[in-house]
């Protein structure tokens, strides 16, 4: 989290007391994302090479565009960086991201966050992090497994995330027209004691269940929870007849596909890659001691059938290009496959794949954008997750001792907040706290809470 003492005074904007000056160097997908979460509380300025895109940004977002290049001082200098608490530098190119937040030292004192896609220079920097002149580096590739593994243990879940170090699981959940609680009331579904069920979206609405709401059809569920809670919940209401993931197929030998099977056999998994370029294949081979690696097209019906595809609990697709992560889940879907997770760069094509039939998408630019605006929150946020592409937040905060939650009820104190926020969970001494009307929150307390993104701010504002 940044604070004033390591960023050194924030500039005042008499528009919020948390105003920060953000210059983004890079306007592609992550950069766009960035601006359009941040423009409305912060002012944003945003550097990019492409006049056209400059353009654009400039009409649809409360932003300044500059059109330049980042590297160079004078672009910088008319991006007004000495004024930037903080420079997020996320182009397309790893390098350029770290020369750009070594030459933002130079004439600024901002907090420099360098986004980069592989893990050489994050490692360097890793180990070393006075490195490069970066104060934080954000690695695309890690940051998309890691999301992957994390969703691949729970059936049904499109989204999953830890908080409190691991106290407190949140998933969200689609459910399809064949799972046993569909036409059940919540009261009749929400038998464990450690889990909140925080909202419903339903269509274009965000609800806030309550014992009656009923489950339809299409639902996307949030709960928040202990993590067998929130286990047993993702079984409850699967259609799949697997109780848990044992065989793992990975699809594609690139960065993303290499370092999701690093983090299976870390957690005792002997996955199966399939891999089509044959030098690749030998070379990850190697690097894996606990995967199986073939050499073969993820594509080949006939290479998949004699290798039993059919029979994997999961296949995820990380191969370079979204149409062929499609055509591999649905062929992997076809033969048999359990559940299907597909790495997809454009997120314009999440809906698609979804619709089609794929269970769970993962984009890159989204999981990055949605770790650099943690960065953003000057209140003690401490870790957040951004819902159905930015209508809601979950997000952990530490009760400080003049919140307006502190030693209070929370069936009193959540009548001063504004409807649209949830306490999903309290994390208390490491010891997991579940919420009810007669709890009383105490400073120090790590809160989970759901909360529309529409009153967001005034939410942080408040606690």
């Amino acid at each position: 989290m940044i604070t004033e003492t390591l960023l050194g005074p924030i500039v005042d904007d008499s528009s919020s007391r948390d105003s920060m000056h953000i210059t983004v160097i890079g306007a592609g997908e992550v950069g766009r994302a960035i601006a359009a979460t941040l423009s409305g509380l912060h002012k944003v300025v945003i550097v990019e090479r492409d006049q056209r895109i400059v353009e654009e940004l400039t009409y649809a977002h409360d932003v300044l565009a500059v059109h330049g290049d980042g590297r160079e001082i004078k672009t910088l200098q008319q991006a007004r960086i000495e004024q930037a608490d903080l420079v997020i530098a996320c182009t397309d190119d790893d390098e350029v991201n770290t020369v750009i937040c070594g030459t933002a030292k130079l004439i600024s004192d901002a907090f420099t966050i360098a986004r980069v896609r592989h893990r050489t220079l994050y490692e360097t920097w890793d180990g070393h992090p006075d490195a490069f002149g970066v104060d934080h580096m954000i690695c695309t590739n890690l940051l998309t497994s890691k999301a992957i593994f994390r969703i691949s243990g729970l059936p049904s879940a499109r989204e999953v995330d830890t908080f409190a170090n691991g106290l407190v699981r949140m998933a969200a959940f689609e459910i399809g027209p064949d799972s046993p609680i569909i036409k059940r009331p919540v009261r009749e579904i929400d038998s464990d004691d450690s889990l909140t069920f925080a909202a419903i979206f339903r269509n274009e609405e965000l609800l806030i269940p309550s014992g009656k709401t009923v489950i339809q059809p299409g639902d996307s569920i949030v709960v928040i929870g202990s993590t067998h809670a929130v286990e047993n919940f993702a079984y409850v209401i699967s259609t799949s007849l697997r109780s848990q993931t044992d065989d793992i197929i990975i699809a594609g030998a690139t960065k993303v596909g290499v370092q999701t099977a690093k983090l299976f056999e870390e957690h005792g998994y002997n996955p199966r890659l399939v891999e089509q370029n044959s030098d690749k294949a030998r070379e990850v081979a190697e690097a894996l001691p606990n995967t199986t690696v073939f050499h073969g097209n993820p594509t080949d019906m006939d290479f998949l059938n004699r290798e039993q595809v059919g029979e994997a609990d999961l296949m995820i697709s990380a191969l370079e290009h979204d149409e062929q992560n499609l055509l591999v889940t649905l062929v992997a879907r076809q033969l048999g496959v359990d559940e299907t997770v597909a790495v997809v760069e454009n997120q314009e094509y999440t809906g698609l794949f979804e619709t089609v039939g794929v269970d769970v998408t993962v984009n890159p630019r989204e999981e990055t954008a949605e770790e650099i605006v943690r960065f953003t929150r000057l209140s003690p946020t401490e870790n957040i997750v951004i819902l159905e592409h930015n209508r809601a937040e979950v997000i952990e905060v530490e009760v400080a001792q003049d919140s307006i939650l502190t030693d209070r009820k929370i069936s009193n104190s959540i009548t001063d907040l504004p409807d649209g926020v949830v306490i999903g969970a309290i994390a208390r001494d490491d010891e997991l706290v579940t919420p009810r009307g007669s709890t009383i929150i105490k400073s120090e307390d790590h809160i989970i809470l759901f909360v529309d993104a529409d009153i967001l701010d005034e939410v942080t504002e408040a606690i």
